[in-house]
């Protein structure tokens, strides 16, 4: 999750679609340069042990006027960790 965050920091799509699942892996990113992001807060995990297959994050992404909070799903792909998808939530 944090490195998934530095890439959108940085604007690295290649670096963002390398860890997306195939499965729902867009065919292209189209990042706005105008964001900044200010920072991540981590509130919660579920799963993501080197016994697990699957885990859940739930966090909170502050951008200059806002946030993003969010509980992402990741799986195991080839022994590394992916992002499926996630639910945006409620403030």
């Amino acid at each position: 999750m944090r490195s998934r965050y530095c890439a959108f920091v940085r604007q690295d799509a290649g670096y963002l679609l390398r860890t997306w699942h195939p499965r729902t892996r867009p065919a292209r990113l189209d990042l706005d340069p105008g964001m900044r992001w200010t920072g991540l807060e981590v509130l919660d995990t579920t799963g993501g042990s080197a016994f697990h297959t699957t885990g859940t994050v739930t966090f909170r992404a502050s951008y200059r006027g806002g946030s993003l909070y969010e509980r992402s799903r990741f799986e195991r792909v080839d022994g590394a960790w992916v992002y499926v998808d996630g639910d945006v939530l409620d403030a």
